[in-house]
């Protein structure tokens, strides 16, 4: 069975196994959901991320984060841009979701970044997934 979507099937993975309480979740590794993955780190919205070996493909491993009380960090994650409708935004027009308390994961020509760092860069690019 072949995936389409890696990254909406990792975005999936995650809000399910975040509805479920789980420690980790494991997804298909590409360079984009590595991007996705290492943005959400750095902005707090998982613990950590590594790839692992699994016969002859990779995986990513994401262990996730919970708030003190067990609360959750994420609640709201959905992809934007779809392989059949791909959505771009110039520097000035990416959203701010929540007013600035969420992310959106921008794909610029410069890596994968969320919209603070695309707007302290001045890029645009196509627009990923929000998470708040």
């Amino acid at each position: 069975m072949s995936q389409q979507d890696l990254t909406a099937d990792m975005l999936t993975r995650i809000r399910n196994a975040v509805r479920n309480h789980a420690e980790d979740v494991v997804c298909l590794d590409n360079r984009l959901n590595r991007g996705v993955a290492q943005v959400l780190q750095d902005e707090g919205f998982i613990n950590d991320w590594d790839t692992e070996q699994v016969g002859a493909r990779t995986h990513l491993r994401v262990r996730l984060k919970y708030g003190p009380r067990g609360e959750d960090i994420i609640r709201e994650i959905k992809r934007v841009s779809k392989p059949g409708c791909r959505v771009y935004s110039s520097v000035d027009d990416i959203p701010r979701p929540m007013q600035g308390l969420g992310i959106t994961i921008v794909s610029t020509s410069s890596g994968v970044m969320s919209d603070r760092r695309a707007r302290s860069e001045r890029v645009g690019g196509e627009l990923v997934a929000i998470v708040s």
